[in-house]
């Protein structure tokens, strides 16, 4: 065989070598290969020495209530501060609970919720740090317009949710754990009554704008935060029933991953985000985000 042909043979054995490490290499590491953005923390080994890159982090991870998503709040605000900062937020609306079970597990960079006793309890066990009030607006009670109970233009929330009890109409719960629910489960408590188990009840374990949607097709009440109800377009036959009670006043509260019991959070660019959501352009766009001219979320100052 003339020298020719062994340098042929030689390309070919070579670069099916290359090919098959190559497979390899993408198979065991994907993350190497799917830009820039989705290497965090890129590392080389020589020898003995660790050449550590950190390049600048293009977006942190939100755990969020599903009010602020269903009331088309982050859609509005988020792109205000990515043009502020270059900064991009990759948003999970799962409800307050989860977000925070999430941030317990470090698994978000920050949370934005609207439960204070699950936030207070995991700055407490040292999850969360430097918990700040953003906002606030309130709760109602929907129901279908006829009111079979009787709870229009009611401002006493205990009252209506006794009400609604007395007469057994139907009530839809999210029963997701999330903030919406857990005001919920406080009215019912103080209302001294347990709805668990009775047929005019009804646990959905959805989000706020699905829970919305069922209650509108059945005819049902539910409780939900006045954003999400303003930006919700199938009402069908539910109107507003019951409003205007302070104990129906609702809190978010933004609070960051400790990095000290998960290093891997992105704490520099989450403060980021926290810094410019608490600051006068943060608060002018919470301010400015409205539907029909009213608006639904008033900063905590």
């Amino acid at each position: 065989m003339s020298a020719q042909k062994y340098t042929i043979l030689q390309i070919c054995i070579i670069s099916l070598l290359a090919f098959l490490l190559g497979t390899k290499a993408v198979l065991r590491h994907p993350d190497w290969f799917n830009g820039e953005t989705h290497n965090d923390r890129l590392r080389v080994n020589l020898g003995r020495d660790q050449i550590s890159t950190e390049p600048a982090e293009r977006f942190i991870t939100l755990g969020s209530a599903t009010s602020t998503e269903d009331s088309g709040f982050l859609n509005y605000v988020l792109p205000i501060f990515r043009a502020a900062t270059g900064l991009d937020v990759h948003v999970e609306a799962v409800g307050s609970d989860r977000a925070l079970a999430m941030a317990a597990r470090g698994g978000v960079d920050a949370v934005l919720v609207h439960d204070l006793v699950g936030e207070d309890n995991l700055v407490a066990d040292g999850y969360g740090v430097d918990r700040r009030d953003v906002m606030h607006n309130d709760f109602v009670i929907v129901g279908p317009s006829y009111d079979p109970a009787g709870i229009r233009g009611r401002r006493d929330a205990l009252t209506a949710f006794a009400l609604i009890a007395e007469n057994g109409d139907p009530f839809v719960s999210r029963g997701d754990g999330g903030g919406t629910y857990a005001m919920e489960r406080r009215l019912w408590r103080s209302a001294r009554i347990e709805p668990e188990g009775h047929a005019w009840y009804r646990k959905l374990d959805k989000g706020v704008g699905a829970t919305l949607n069922f209650a509108a097709a059945v005819n049902a009440y539910t409780l939900v935060d006045r954003a999400t109800w303003e930006n919700f377009k199938d009402r069908q036959s539910l109107e507003i029933l019951t409003e205007g009670d302070p104990v129906l006043f609702n809190l978010y509260g933004s609070i960051l991953v400790n990095p000290a019991k998960w290093p891997d959070v992105k704490f520099n660019a989450a403060k980021k985000w926290q810094q410019w959501l608490t600051s006068r352009a943060g608060l002018d766009a919470i301010t400015s985000y409205r539907i029909g001219g009213q608006e639904l979320f008033f900063p905590t100052r």
